[in-house]
């Protein structure tokens, strides 16, 4: 029997908007295996509902049909995000996910909370993040001392950036450590990280440093509120090595090594073989090996006569990114490999 439309893991292309602000793109392509990348395409936008800012629908995934996610989600939340997540969120999928090539050094830079952004930007959300480091470097997160409110806002008007990026922690990663960014936290990533991002489903930045970038930070850098309001975001206090060992994780051994405090957020979680993934929307991306996606027995009657309880197994190759709705139901991993998946909080 045919899976319904939203029961098929959909195999997705890369979908990286072009013309972005910072040079990157190519750790992408060799990640993927593919021949090259355009000049200044540093972000793959998986699984993606959300614009880019103003720019609407750069930056959305389209299924092979050309229908946008977001449409198909909104015609069938249910096969999609499950009905728990339903009855929770609607048909939110409350996820976006990207892979991050840092062709440069990213500016100094931070992300209003849900509440902030409600009531200042009328969205939906905030913008916590988390990153999954895929290839060494550097990045900055949190500041090594408190900074007055006042100096910050004199360093950012003047584009002291050498001084601006001192005041924050630099911290050496390594593939498969984890960094929690929490909203507020100023943070930067270094030249030469790869990474995958999950984060809340919002395109919303407040920068602090722009010169060296091909943007206006004057007139972009404050999403439209003016300075005085937009740096309120920013927290001042510091952050020393207790809260910077909760925010970075370095277990490699865990399945889910993300800080506690991300769970409201998203989740993510690094699987292989034998490994079971329930049923729900995720986003499967497979980070080494070839490992396949197994239907399970499902004791849900409607999903089992859908899929007729005979889905094939789907094939999860190194470097591919797959979207995987909540009609597939249950299943678990096969090969050998590690896959990360990527879903919204728990409902």
């Amino acid at each position: 029997m045919t899976l319904p439309h939203s029961a098929d893991p959909i195999r997705l292309p890369a979908n990286q908007p072009r013309a972005r602000f910072y040079r990157g793109g190519d750790r992408i392509a060799a990640f993927r295996g593919a021949a090259s990348a355009e000049r200044y395409t540093p972000e793959d936008w998986i699984g993606s509902v959300t614009p880019v800012r103003g720019a609407a629908p750069v930056g959305q995934t389209r299924l092979y049909d050309g229908t946008l996610l977001a449409d198909a989600i909104t015609a069938d939340p249910l096969g999609w995000l499950g009905a728990e997540h339903v009855r929770r969120w609607g048909a939110d999928p409350k996820l976006l996910v990207k892979l991050l090539d840092a062709g440069q050094r990213l500016p100094v830079h931070a992300h209003p909370s849900g509440a902030f952004a409600a009531a200042h930007l009328g969205a939906a959300h905030g913008k916590a993040e988390a990153w999954y480091i895929l290839s060494p470097g550097v990045v900055y997160l949190g500041l090594r001392e408190a900074v007055e409110p006042a100096r910050l806002r004199e360093l950012v008007d003047a584009q002291r950036t050498e001084e601006l990026l001192a005041l924050l922690n630099a911290i050496e990663v390594q593939p498969h450590d984890t960094v929690y960014v929490p909203p507020g936290t100023l943070h930067a990533i270094g030249e030469g990280v790869l990474l995958a991002e999950v984060q809340e489903p919002e395109d919303l930045s407040i920068l602090l440093e722009w010169s060296g970038f091909e943007l206006d930070g004057v007139a972009d850098g404050h999403l439209d509120l003016g300075f005085d309001l937009a740096l309120a975001v920013v927290r001042t206090e510091a952050d020393g090595p207790e809260q910077l060992a909760r925010l970075v994780r370095r277990d490699h051994a865990a399945a889910s090594s993300l800080a506690p405090a991300a769970d409201e957020y998203f989740r993510l979680h690094r699987l292989g073989d034998g490994d079971e993934l329930d049923a729900g929307f995720a986003i499967v991306i497979a980070a080494e090996g070839e490992l396949r996606l197994v239907p399970s027995p499902s004791d849900d009657d409607v999903v089992a006569a859908a899929t007729g309880g005979a889905a094939d197994p789907v094939p999860l190759p190194a470097g591919s990114t797959t979207l995987v709705p909540a009609a597939f139901g249950r299943a678990r991993l096969s090969g050998s490999g590690r896959v990360l998946v990527a879903r919204p909080p728990r409902a």
